[in-house]
């Protein structure tokens, strides 16, 4: 597998902090202090051209520097949909499209209401149940369905757009992570490629190399060898991430973009939906930058929140 950047200390590493880091079950306080942003690394060998990217590899990250940020704190996981549909249900807001293909929002009061037949059929056609459920009691099938909601319980909530995430973030008391935020969380003291490193590591991340998850996306927390060293999961793979950012030039980025401009927001992370395993890693460093339309929804974009530490 490709080595992106070198794991030799150059003159914009970081010295770790000598303070300690408060973690909790929910969110990371990440100290203040500087941190490296961005990249000077440039496509020679054209991949760009024989992948077909939409956008030359690495120009928007000019160029790398020091970044200095206040403390903040950041949610250790993506936020999940269970978390999401305690949201839906405060706020009797729209639903992701999914949601309502494969039955999650239902709940046991609710099916038990169905007569046998009902649920059967709900059970075989909405929840896909591997069973023959032709077959199974009505408790069987609450239980089996019981047991499918818990699954997606724990998976990253998707299909949602910018607003739905900045509207969620907001009815916890948080925000979503600026990208000076969301890039020092992932890369860390010594301005890691990856949150893990330097190197590209499959098997540390859920990246679309790894087809064992039922859904593509894996349940949040999967991977513990691909923390960020601050503790963070998930930062490369699994889901892309919203920010709360504009797709805009960095300071100093002579990189010309149509596109760069109050159009498109940031996603940070990559997702598990990679291919190919050049693109796998490129999409998955934490310097990586990819936009869209805030109205867009993917099945591999979610998001995580942050909050100010003196809050």
């Amino acid at each position: 597998m490709p080595i992106l950047c070198s794991a030799a200390k150059d003159a914009t590493a970081i010295d770790a902090p000598t303070v300690d880091l408060f973690v909790n079950d929910e969110m990371v306080l990440i100290p203040a202090g500087p941190f490296v942003m961005g990249s000077d690394e440039t496509d020679s060998s054209g991949k760009s051209k024989e992948y077909g990217f939409i956008k030359p590899l690495y120009e928007d990250e000019h160029p790398r520097r020091k970044e200095h940020l206040d403390a903040y704190l950041i949610d250790k996981y993506e936020v999940t949909n269970e978390e999401y549909k305690d949201f839906v249900i405060d706020q009797n807001y729209w639903m992701p499209e999914q949601w309502k293909q494969n039955g999650y929002l239902l709940t046991h009061e609710i099916l038990n209401i169905a007569n046998l037949e009902t649920l059967r059929r709900v059970a075989s056609k909405t929840y896909r149940l591997d069973m023959d459920t032709r077959v199974m009691t009505k408790e069987q099938l609450l239980d089996a369905i019981d047991k499918k909601n818990q699954e997606l319980d724990t998976l990253p909530i998707t299909g949602v757009t910018w607003n739905d995430a900045d509207k969620y973030c907001r009815w916890r008391g948080k925000r979503l992570p600026s990208e000076k935020e969301w890039e020092k969380a992932a890369r860390g003291t010594e301005g890691f490629e990856y949150p893990w490193g330097n190197e590209w590591l499959e098997g540390k991340s859920n990246s679309g190399d790894d087809s064992g998850w039922e859904h593509g996306v894996a349940p949040v927390g999967s991977y513990n060898d691909g923390r960020s060293s601050y503790g963070i999961y998930d930062m490369a793979g699994n889901v892309m991430e919203w920010v709360s950012d504009w797709y805009q030039p960095y300071p100093g980025n002579k990189f010309s973009s149509k596109d760069y401009g109050e159009k498109y927001k940031v996603v940070r992370g990559g997702g598990w939906g990679g291919v190919g395993h050049y693109a796998i890693s490129h999409f998955s460093r934490s310097a990586y930058r990819f936009y869209v339309k805030p109205d867009s929804t993917f099945n591999d974009l979610g998001f995580r929140c942050a909050r100010d530490a003196k809050q």
